[in-house]
């Protein structure tokens, strides 16, 4: 009996800890989405004034010429993206994005070429026969992110200068319902084509007046682009570690929900055998003195 007693007591001890520690998790968590959320929505407002630049600029005479077509004849090159995740306790974070990817890649015909931001990802995607030629680390901070972004479009660049890309996709996990705290999304970034255009050009201008690039128009509209690129990329990585923590967010409220269940059991089970050793005692007290 007092050995069940004490391993009972045991068990109650490693629960405590473990849930100390789910609590800690779950609090780093909750503050890491806030962090990331807040980014998120200081980029909105930035890429719809960037957005709003390039509306300017376009509407300039010559400028939609500067953005010369694809070639038709030349075989299509895909650049792929891929955000993932090299964190644990976040579920099939990854497995969800790679099978997402694979099927909305499926349809495009000619080479892909994968870029995969974290060594699990990579993993997910050569499940899916889509094996990344190169592997980014996962930021874990804001700055983190602008460092990530910059080699992307380095490498993103140098490809598109060698021909090897025509156009490029991105895939992350945005923030979801309150049901689903997260799910996959894509974004076609390049090539900036007629249909692209044509979606920009349909915001209009929010106020009555004409737009007019100050300077030089071309050297503006370029700047814009790149703007445009920074941005894309750098929303889509806040997204993903939003989503990421939580994903996190999540598992740890449900880890906290089992261990407060079984912390109730093991006690309620604690004080019903010690209980049981109690009575045991007294009666044999009450024995030993009715014998006497």
């Amino acid at each position: 009996m007092s050995d069940s007693i004490d391993a009972l007591r045991r068990r109650i001890d490693g629960a405590g800890d473990l849930q100390a520690v789910v609590r800690t998790m779950k609090a780093l968590a909750a503050s890491s989405i806030r962090q990331y959320e807040r980014a998120v929505e200081s980029l909105e407002v930035y890429y719809h004034t960037v957005e709003m630049g390039l509306v300017a600029c376009l509407r300039q005479p010559g400028m939609v010429q500067l953005l010369a077509p694809p070639n038709p004849h030349v075989k299509v090159h895909t650049g792929v993206i891929v955000f993932g995740s090299d964190q644990g306790l976040i579920g099939q974070f990854n497995d969800v994005l790679a099978a997402y990817a694979a099927h909305s890649l499926a349809g495009l015909p000619g080479d892909k070429q994968v870029w995969a931001v974290g060594e699990r990802m990579r993993d997910r995607l050569a499940d899916q026969s889509l094996p990344p030629c190169d592997v980014f680390n996962t930021p874990n901070s804001l700055s983190g992110i602008t460092v990530l972004v910059g080699q992307i479009l380095l490498a993103t660049e140098n490809c598109r200068a060698r021909g090897e890309i025509s156009q490029i996709y991105l895939f992350h996990n945005r923030p979801g319902t309150s049901a689903d705290q997260y799910q996959p999304a894509s974004q076609r970034l390049l090539p900036l084509d007629a249909p692209w255009r044509q979606a920009l050009m349909q915001q209009g201008w929010p106020t009555n007046k004409l737009p007019e690039a100050l300077g030089s128009a071309e050297t503006t509209l370029w700047a814009l682009i790149r703007e445009y690129l920074f941005v894309s990329l750098y929303r889509a990585c806040a997204e993903s570690l939003a989503s990421e923590n939580a994903s996190r967010l999540a598992a740890m409220q449900r880890a906290e929900k089992n261990i407060d269940e079984m912390l109730d059991e093991l006690t309620h089970t604690y004080h019903h055998l010690r209980q049981e050793s109690i009575d045991a005692e007294l009666f044999d007290v009450v024995t030993g003195f009715t014998a006497v």
